[in-house]
């Protein structure tokens, strides 16, 4: 999980993180952190040559964020759920982006969309031993990644 720099420089850290603790997830890391613009662009590849490329990564170096790692049973699809639609317009009320985005482009919150790429995300941001309480399961899976790629 992110917490983007438009949520952070509101103030809504702190209450996107009751939420998440609130809706029964462990957090296992958390850091506060900001992006240069080449980590930018290496954590959204995927989106790269898409007309929106450069301003999501304008828009994620021009704060601080937090980046997270949350526990729970079938955690990528609790968290999207909880996170809400990308347009803060469609989002489910209760949500985090109907409370606390903006803009479909400044929503707030990034999740993963899948456990592999929850993986991928999770050590683009942080080591094994900075994840607290998650046993061998993350090393292992680590580790299995490593050896696919």
């Amino acid at each position: 999980m992110l917490i983007k720099p438009n949520a952070v420089k509101n103030g809504f850290a702190h209450e996107i993180f009751l939420m998440v603790h609130n809706h029964g997830f462990k957090i296992l890391a958390q850091k506060k952190l900001q992006l240069s613009e080449r980590e930018a662009q290496a954590f959204y590849r995927v989106h790269a040559g898409k007309p929106f490329f450069q301003g999501l990564v304008e828009f994620m170096t021009s704060g601080p964020i937090y980046a997270a790692v949350l526990e729970k049973e079938n955690a990528v699809a609790e968290w999207r759920t909880l996170m809400g639609a990308t347009d803060p317009a469609k989002a489910a009320e209760g949500t985090v982006r109907k409370k606390y985005a903006e803009s479909v482009q400044h929503n707030a919150v990034h999740g993963s969309d899948s456990d592999e790429n929850a993986l991928n995300e999770i050590f683009f941001f942080f080591s094994a031993r900075e994840i607290v309480n998650a046993g061998g399961d993350i090393y292992q899976l680590h580790d299995i990644l490593k050896n696919e790629q």
